[in-house]
């Protein structure tokens, strides 16, 4: 299986437990690989044979920028069923980094994998 993966797509949400957070907005940081068969858009050179990178993130934008959930864990697994569900997508490797939340740490957040197989 082949790999389409968009790295860094940082994309501004309401997302934490903590009064404060719940009345500002924050970035997340977000890095797919997601597992599709490509062959045939190399063999034909169309978009349309392919999982297309571009209507992925502007998906996960627009639903990220609306969401208001209290919890990474949650974001994360919202994100993943709709990279499987709307996308075709066989597996998904999710990582979801909401930055600097805890002091003196670069990032935090989450790794997941999903498949379509359970």
């Amino acid at each position: 299986m082949d790999i389409v993966f968009i790295q860094g797509l940082k994309i501004d949400t309401v997302i934490g437990i903590y009064d404060w957070e719940r009345e500002i907005r924050q970035d997340i940081v977000l890095d797919l690989e997601m597992a599709a068969d490509i062959k045939a858009a190399s063999e034909t050179d169309h978009i349309d044979q392919t999982l297309d990178y571009k209507a992925v993130s502007k998906r996960l934008i627009g639903f990220v920028q609306t969401s208001e959930f209290q919890l990474v864990e949650t974001l994360a697994e919202k994100i993943a069923e709709i990279i499987l569900n709307e996308f075709g997508v066989e597996k998904v490797k999710l990582t979801l980094n909401k930055g600097e939340a805890v002091t003196g740490a670069q990032g935090v957040g989450v790794i997941i994998e999903r498949s379509n197989n359970g």
